[in-house]
């Protein structure tokens, strides 16, 4: 087999050591040729070129869930075709890897490269599906380019909370988990619509959803963790069904402390609910307006301001080693 591995060099949690017994156990197994990212993008461009290869069958990510949706956006360039494209496996490197814990991948590279190492021995594969976003036709953002996600998308607070900690990652520092938790108090003190939601949600043969202060959109489920806790926006997600929403239409201080609350001893039978919780499943497309100009954020990367996106579920969209 003949392999591409696609390194990021900044990948929070591997030293270069670590990449280096990585590369020699992955190398030891099948014939890898190994780049090292130099660029934000460059990863989008190397799965791109993997996947007008002709003779590439797998493409490795070696890095966190940025690292993973450049690679996902290279490689589905020209539309899906699991049969066609090369397979994708992922050696977690960044300081969540939901994507691969969401496939039931250890979190530790050195145990997920055995993992792999293994299910490539087995043949161990699925199909899953992905979401896709793109600026809505006859708004102001159409001219915006589609984008793949793999486990989630968020317009609106949470992308606003990304948005936060990567200012702090362009300063130096270190992406935590406590870090995510004071952008994310911050980002609510600074809201200026948490108690009229400026979000509509539109769906082919329902009623608009109106009045959103935010909306999260989930491939798979938990939708993110917390160190080893495991958080569930929306516990019926799935990589093999559509895309799910969570939506809230107040954010008050006391709305927040329950929702909150919720997301934190949320499990896989039970996510947040309540008056002001609105849980969508199995959407295929749907939009999400808004009034002003809300951030988005995909697979934990800050995309910017949109007043209209999108969205659509795409089954059997990627395969993947496991």
């Amino acid at each position: 087999m003949r392999a591409l591995l696609v390194v990021n060099p900044a990948a929070t949690t591997t030293s270069a050591r670590t990449r280096d017994v990585l590369i020699h156990a992955l190398a030891s197994e099948m014939k890898l040729e190994a780049v090292t990212t130099e660029y934000r993008g460059h990863a989008r461009d190397l799965g791109r070129q993997a996947a007008e290869s002709k003779d590439i069958e797998l493409v490795v990510a070696l890095g966190g869930d940025g690292t993973v949706n450049e690679v996902v956006n290279g490689l589905l360039h020209g539309g899906p075709d699991p049969d066609r494209l090369p397979g994708l496996a992922v050696v977690p490197g960044g300081s969540t890897n939901v994507f691969a814990r969401a496939l039931g991948l250890p979190n530790e590279p050195v145990e997920a490269t055995g993992a792999l190492l293994d299910a490539l021995r087995e043949g161990r594969q699925r199909t899953v599906g992905l979401g896709l976003a793109a600026g809505t036709p006859g708004s102001e953002d159409e001219g915006v380019p589609a984008r793949w996600f793999t486990f989630n998308a968020g317009l609106g607070f949470d992308a606003g909370v990304v948005g936060r900690v990567e200012q702090h990652r362009e300063r130096g520092k270190r992406s935590t988990h406590s870090l995510y938790l004071r952008q994310a108090m911050r980002q609510f003190f600074g809201e200026t619509h948490r108690r009229h939601g400026t979000i509509t949600l539109e769906r082919p043969g329902a009623d608009p959803v109106t009045d959103l202060v935010l909306s999260i959109v989930c491939n798979t489920s938990p939708w993110t963790y917390l160190g080893n806790r495991p958080v569930y926006a929306s516990p019926k997600a799935s990589f093999d069904t559509g895309l799910d929403v969570l939506g809230l239409s107040r954010m008050s201080t006391t709305a927040v402390a329950r929702y909150g609350t919720q997301l934190l001893t949320s499990s896989p039978e039970r996510g947040p609910h309540g008056k002001h919780a609105v849980s969508l499943h199995d959407l295929t497309d749907f939009t999400l307006h808004s009034k002003v100009p809300l951030p988005l954020q995909m697979d934990g990367d800050h995309l910017g301001l949109r007043t209209s996106v999108t969205f659509t579920g795409v089954r059997r969209a990627l395969r993947v080693i496991v």
